[in-house]
C-alpha cells in the first residue's frame, strides 16, 4: 500500500472543547443527547423481550432506575471525575462536583447532559447480564455506584489531559468507556451471580429458554439503531467548521456497520440453526456491527465500515455461542456484543483510521493505510487498561453490595419471577380455569411450558388467562425432580415465611 504522510500534530480529542459552545454546536449536542436517551427504551424492550415474561416488568423498571440513580451519581461526582476543570490531572478531574454553572459558563450543561446519556447507557448494558436473578434493591445501589466504572475511563480517553488522550488514543463515540466497560462489567456480574436456576441441567448442558417477546426484541433493536445515530453523529460535538461533514460521514458509516453485522448474522443463523433466521442471533449481529464501528465512525471510509461491521457481527455471534459453551449465563448476550465487539472496534482504529484534516480528530493513519504500529499499540493499551479497570471496580462494587444487602434474589423469588415479588404483578399466561379442579390435575401440561401455543393445542387449558399460572409450579417441581435444585433449598429461600408470600405466587401452592 502507498505510504501516507502522517500528521504528527496531536490535538485534543473531540470531546475536549471549551465549556462555552457556539449556539449551533450546543443545539446539535443536546439534540443528539435527547436521541441517545431513547436508547434506554430500546435496551429495556430488547432485554425484557429476551427474558421470560415473568421478569419483563422488572427489566423495564431497572432501565428507569439506571436513569434515576445513575443520573444522580453522575450529577454528584461523575461529571467532576470525567471532565472537572480547572482542577484536573491525567487520571481524573476534580471540579464540578454537584455540577452547576453561572451564566458565563452555561455551555457546560450541554456537555454534561450528553455525557450523562453515555454514563447511564454503560450501566444499562450490565442490567441485561444480571437479568432474572439480581435483587432489585441491590441493583438500585449498583446503578448508583457503577458510575465510577465509566467516569474515569471517559477522562482518560476524552479529557485533554487524560493519560490515554495524551498518548494519541482514538475513540470517537465511546467504544471503550461505554461498550467495553459495559461488556466487561457484564462478564464480572454474571460470573459473580452465577447462572439462572435451570439454565443448565444437572449434567451441565444448556437448557434453552424461549424469549418472552421476540417482537419486543426487534422493536428495541430499532430504537437502539436510532439512538446509535445520535451516539456516533453527536460525538463530533458540534456542526461548526468541518464537524458537520464528519457527522454526515458518521451517519453513513454507522448504518453501513450495522448492515455488515446484519449480513453476517443472516448467513450464520441460516447455517447454524437449520435454515432459520433466529431473532436473537440476527439482533446480536446487527448490534455487534454497530459496536464495532463506534470508535472509528467519523474517520473511516464507507466500504471499510461494511467490513468492520461484518467482523463485529461475526465476533458478537460466534462469541455469544462461545460464552454459552463455557456455561456463562448471559441472558441478552452483552458480553459478546459489547465486550468482544468493543475490543474489535478499538483495535480496528489502529488498522483502518485516516488522518482527519477537518477537525484533527485523528493524527495518524492506520496500519492498513501505511501508518506505523504505534497507534495500534496505543489502542491495545486502551483495551487492556479500560478492561482491567472495569473488571476490578465491578468486582469490588459487587462484593461490597453482596455483603451489605445481598446481590442475588432468593431462590423462590427467582423461580416465581421478579414481577410478582418485586412489583406485585401477576403472570397472565398458561392458566387453568379456576373453577375446574379436574383440569388442574391434567398430566397433558408440560412441566416446562411457558409459551401460549401450548394452551392453544391443549383443550384442557383455558385460553382465558386471569391469574398466575400453575405451570410455574410444574416448572419448579421439574427443577427439583431433575436435581437442579433441592426442596430444602427451595423452602429455605422463601422470603419472610408463608405469611409474606405474594398472593398468587406459585411457591404458596407448591410449599403448602
Amino acid at each position: 500500500m502507498a505510504n501516507n504522510t502522517t500528521n504528527t500534530t496531536l490535538t485534543p480529542p473531540p470531546m475536549e472543547y471549551p465549556m462555552n459552545l457556539r449556539p449551533d454546536d450546543a443545539t446539535w449536542i443536546l439534540t443528539s443527547a435527547f436521541i441517545i436517551f431513547t436508547m434506554q427504551s430500546g435496551f429495556g424492550l430488547l432485554e425484557s423481550g429476551m427474558v421470560s415474561r415473568k421478569n419483563e416488568t422488572n427489566i423495564m423498571t431497572k432501565n428507569a432506575i439506571d436513569v434515576i440513580y445513575g443520573g444522580l451519581a453522575y450529577w454528584i461526582f461523575g461529571f467532576a471525575f470525567s471532565f472537572g476543570q480547572p482542577i484536573s490531572n491525567a487520571f481524573c478531574g476534580l471540579s464540578y462536583f454537584f455540577a452547576d454553572a453561572d451564566e458565563s459558563n452555561m455551555g457546560m450543561f450541554a456537555k454534561y447532559f450528553f455525557q450523562l446519556s453515555f454514563a447511564t447507557t454503560a450501566t444499562t448494558i450490565v442490567s441485561g447480564a444480571m437479568a432474572e436473578r439480581v435483587s432489585l434493591k441491590a441493583y438500585i445501589l449498583y446503578s448508583f455506584l457503577n458510575t465510577l466504572s465509566y467516569c474515569f475511563p471517559a477522562h482518560w480517553v476524552w479529557a485533554g489531559d487524560g493519560w490515554l488522550a495524551r498518548m494519541g488514543a482514538i475513540d470517537i463515540a465511546g467504544c471503550g468507556p461505554v461498550h467495553l466497560v459495559g461488556g466487561v462489567s457484564g462478564l464480572v456480574a454474571t460470573l459473580f451471580l452465577g447462572a439462572r436456576t435451570g439454565r443448565f441441567n444437572a449434567k451441565g448442558e444448556l437448557v434453552e429458554k424461549p424469549m418472552g417477546s421476540p417482537t419486543n426484541v426487534l422493536l428495541g433493536t430499532f430504537m437502539l439503531w436510532w439512538g446509535w445515530l445520535g451516539f456516533n453523529c453527536g460525538s463530533t460535538f458540534g456542526i461548526s467548521g468541518g464537524k458537520w461533514k464528519l457527522a454526515s460521514r458518521a451517519a453513513v458509516v454507522t448504518i453501513n456497520g450495522s448492515i455488515g453485522g446484519g449480513i453476517f448474522a443472516t448467513f450464520y443463523s441460516y447455517i447454524a440453526h437449520a435454515n432459520k433466521l433466529m431473532v436473537d442471533v440476527f439482533v446480536t449481529g446487527i448490534l455487534g456491527g454497530l459496536v464495532g464501528i463506534t470508535a472509528i465512525c467519523a474517520v473511516v471510509r464507507q466500504w471499510e465500515s461494511l467490513l468492520i461491521g461484518f467482523i463485529g457481527g461475526m465476533i458478537a455471534c460466534v462469541g455469544d455461542a462461545l460464552v454459552k459453551k463455557l456455561r456463562i449465563d448471559d441472558p441478552v448476550g452483552c458480553i459478546a456484543t459489547h465486550g468482544m465487539a468493543g475490543i474489535w472496534g478499538l483495535l480496528a482504529v489502529g488498522l483502518f483510521v485516516e488522518v482527519d484534516n477537518l477537525e484533527n480528530f485523528s493524527a495518524e493513519f492506520g496500519v492498513f493505510k501505511g501508518g506505523s504500529w504505534h497507534l495500534l499499540g496505543i489502542q491495545l493499551l486502551v483495551v487492556v487498561s479500560i478492561g482491567a479497570w472495569a473488571a476490578v471496580t465491578n468486582f469490588i462494587l459487587l462484593y461490597v453490595i453482596d455483603k451489605v444487602v445481598g446481590l442475588r434474589m432468593p431462590l423462590a423469588m427467582e423461580l416465581d419471577g421478579a414481577d410478582i415479588w418485586e412489583h406485585g404483578i401477576h403472570l397472565q399466561f398458561c392458566q387453568y380455569e379456576e373453577n375446574n379442579a379436574e383440569e388442574r390435575e391434567s398430566p397433558a401440561v408440560s412441566t416446562r411450558c411457558h409459551a401460549p401455543s401450548v394452551m392453544q393445542n391443549n383443550p384442557a387449558v383455558s385460553t382465558r388467562c386471569h391469574a398466575p399460572s400453575v405451570m410455574q409450579n410444574n416448572f419448579i417441581t421439574g427443577c427439583i425432580n431433575e436435581n437442579v435444585i433441592s426442596m430444602e433449598d427451595f423452602e429455605e429461600s422463601k422470603p419472610g415465611g408463608v405469611g409474606q408470600v405474594p398472593r398468587g405466587a406459585s411457591t404458596t401452592a407448591l410449599v403448602n
